[in-house]
């Protein structure tokens, strides 16, 4: 399959597809901080979104298609801080139904091609659960390794606290 994955910008078209895979993901309650009743992003609201990333040099959204329906997406963000407009981190995100087949993996080298060719970006970073072992997996194999750890920054009920796993890769 990850060979008939085509990996392409965001454009606001997507603004709707994107949302949809969002709440997908949060409703998992697996792998984001935001609660499913705490997101009200509208499909104005991301329209506007996406565009702010596309007219900024430092940033991109990109989205993995598979027979042209978009599966999965990825959002690099750079802060708007001088002393740290070399840095950005990327939060990525691919629907329950196709994850465990190169998409994850796609997106990422997409990001990293991008970043190496961007003459801003020289690190890329993430933040991502202690419990996500397939994605932080995925990360050590493309060559992040663990800079820090925010010890119980996620709680999960009123007994269960995860790590915030810090990892990044230089371009």
């Amino acid at each position: 399959m990850s060979h008939q994955i085509k990996i392409r910008v965001a454009v606001q078209e997507d603004a709707e597809k994107l949302l949809e895979i969002q709440r997908a993901v949060i409703a998992e309650e697996l792998y984001l901080m935001t609660a499913l009743e705490e997101f009200q992003q509208t499909v104005t609201g991301q329209q506007a979104w996406i565009q702010s990333k596309l007219i900024n040099e430092r940033e991109t959204i990109l989205v993995a298609q598979f027979h042209n329906e978009i599966v999965g997406w990825l959002m690099f963000q750079s802060p708007n801080r001088q002393r740290l407009s070399h840095t950005g981190t990327f939060g990525m995100m691919v629907h329950k139904d196709y994850r465990n087949h190169g998409i994850g993996k796609r997106l990422l080298e997409e990001l990293l091609e991008w970043a190496m060719k961007n003459p801003y970006i020289k690190k890329v970073g993430l933040g991502v659960f202690s419990t996500n072992e397939r994605a932080i997996a995925l990360y050590k194999k493309m060559g992040f390794v663990e800079e820090g750890r925010k010890i119980h920054e996620i709680k999960i009920n009123d007994n269960e606290y995860i790590d915030d796993v810090l990892m990044y890769k230089m371009v």
